[in-house]
């Protein structure tokens, strides 16, 4: 079976991009397959043109869609599950990953007379400086949910599963002692997308 991982973050030195690769080395070893979407190793246009603006709010399939956005749709559609891999920032995915969905998202493709399949199986992980219990005190992490798997993913997949890695700024001693911990579910988390077994998302 095939993922589609959309990772998104400005640095390879980052946390961020270690738990991408502890997450790929586990769909790895599992035997299943993956394809990624890098967006800033790309340069993914993330700006909604006026064209697609007018197309999608017009309800129309035309003119045609960019090339860039028809693959990113291949992508999915040829992928069992998708997984999403970015940090937190001001409570929100990196402007990058918000500007994909704009596009990506287009009428026709994820709403409208829809050609999108319906994936298996959508995995969110990504990283945050605050800890855990504070993005869920003060309500962060409810809205995060929302948007992501509410709106986002909503009926566009059968099950959905969403990680927050939290506590990792550098300003954090949990940085440290979370590491090699978080970095083992991302693993398992690769490793068994595809078994369909109770989340782990009680970290």
């Amino acid at each position: 079976m095939k993922v589609f991982i959309v990772y998104c973050h400005p640095s390879d030195n980052s946390f961020t991009r270690n738990v991408r690769d502890s997450f790929i080395k586990g769909v790895v070893d599992s035997g299943n397959e993956y394809v990624i979407s890098d967006l800033y190793k790309m340069n993914f246009k993330t700006d909604l043109s006026e064209k697609e603006y007018l197309r999608d709010s017009n309800y129309s399939t035309e003119p045609s869609l960019e090339s860039d956005v028809l693959a990113e749709q291949a992508k999915i559609n040829s992928a069992d599950a998708i997984t999403f891999i970015y940090p937190v920032f001001w409570t929100e995915a990196p402007a990058k990953l918000v500007g994909w969905f704009d596009r990506v998202w287009s009428y026709g493709f994820a709403y409208g007379d829809k050609t999108m399949k319906v994936l298996d199986k959508a995995l969110i992980l990504c990283t945050a400086g605050k800890n855990l219990d504070d993005l869920e005190n003060l309500g962060f992490l409810g809205c995060m949910k929302k948007v992501m798997l509410g709106d986002r993913l909503f009926n566009r997949v059968k099950e959905s599963d969403f990680i927050v890695f939290g506590g990792m700024s550098k300003a954090l001693e949990s940085r440290q002692t979370n590491w090699d911990k978080y970095l083992d579910i991302a693993y398992r988390k690769g490793f068994e997308l595809f078994s369909f077994i109770p989340n782990l998302s009680s970290i």
